[in-house]
């Protein structure tokens, strides 16, 4: 047990003190007086100097500690790194579904496998943009992944995975410096393709910011097609034709190619683990590490409160009130007997 006052100790000391020292003076009167009205009175006195007693203890906010999990937001801050460059509508997943919808399908399992926390998305294709800041609400998340959509084919300008890094380093160190106890996961989603000229940066300086997550790499080896997406006509955005590959004078369908390799260089650099992903299905096997009970264990989602252990004494309060009406009533009825006398 604790103590937590409802005030500050010198202001109860200053109120509790002085009455307490009144009625115990006015008690000890009664009882030297010998007589039964002495007695009486002292009776009284006492009864009162247990009521404020009683009530300076319970200002003095007696509590015992209860230790509980937060499941209602969870210390977990869950970060979607999602490509939506144009390869990512190869139809190369689960048959011949695009890879961006095996992408979203797995964004909604981890949320599903990790709940309560806090969720963001980061999305890349020609620029990275966080779609949705950290929030614990999972219809955002639902929403986002029912629009979400590759970038208009015109726009496009390659892409480079590490496109993101700017973007994410940001998202991370905001959440360090927000919530700095929290845990941080990043779920990487993507095909792992470079079209754009120039070296790409290192994620590794981002390791010590992330506690765990996984890169999810979408596509086969054999390739897919993929559909171009512009605006029609009436000024709609519709999928296309096929898009081209004009490189070197051909004429056939582009085909997009997972780079695994680059991928699990990334997976690598973040310290996490590199899962290639096929079909719709649980992603459990990149969260099934990271459920309550580590994270309790890391100390990182237990709350320790105190609560105020107050109804012992309020029981001894309603006694003593219950002993003082007694008391004024059986007064109030001498008083009235004598009048009546």
């Amino acid at each position: 047990m604790s103590l937590h006052p409802v005030l500050p100790v010198a202001v109860l000391v200053l109120v509790v003190l002085p009455l307490l020292v009144v009625t115990a003076v006015l008690a000890v009167r009664g009882l030297r007086a010998g007589s039964s009205t002495g007695r009486a009175q002292a009776a009284s006195w006492s009864v009162r100097f247990g009521l404020v007693l009683v009530v300076g203890v319970m200002g003095l906010g007696p509590s015992v500690p209860r230790t509980s999990t937060d499941s209602a937001a969870a210390a977990v801050d869950v970060f979607f790194v999602v490509d939506r460059t144009g390869s990512m509508a190869a139809e190369d997943y689960d048959g011949e579904s695009k890879r961006l919808d095996g992408a979203k399908a797995d964004v909604l399992s981890v949320v599903e496998e990790i709940p309560g926390a806090r969720y963001s998305v980061i999305s890349f294709d020609s620029q990275a943009t966080r779609q949705l800041p950290l929030t614990t609400d999972t219809r955002a998340v639902r929403a986002w992944t029912e629009t979400a959509d590759r970038e208009l084919t015109y726009r496009s300008r390659g892409s480079l995975v590490d496109r993101p890094l700017d973007e994410l380093t940001r998202a991370l160190q905001g959440s360090v410096e927000q919530r700095p106890a929290n845990v941080r996961l990043v779920f990487f989603l993507s095909d792992g393709e470079n079209t754009a000229s120039g070296t790409r940066q290192s994620y590794a300086d981002l390791a010590p910011l992330v506690d765990g997550g996984a890169v999810f790499g979408y596509g086969t080896d054999e390739g897919g097609r993929m559909h171009s997406l512009d605006f029609s006509p009436s000024g709609d955005i519709e999928e296309g034709d096929y898009i081209v590959d004009y490189s070197g004078g051909g004429t056939t369908d582009a085909i997009s190619r997972i780079d695994e390799a680059e991928l699990q260089a990334v997976a690598g650099e973040l310290g996490v683990e590199y899962l290639h992903r096929t079909t719709p299905g649980p992603t459990t096997e990149a969260t099934g590490g990271i459920d309550a009970d580590v994270i309790a264990t890391d100390g990182r989602r237990a709350v320790t409160s105190f609560q105020p252990l107050l109804w012992p004494f309020a029981v001894a309060l309603t006694g003593l009130l219950g002993l003082e009406v007694w008391g004024a009533g059986r007064r109030i009825g001498r008083k009235v007997g004598l009048t009546h006398g």
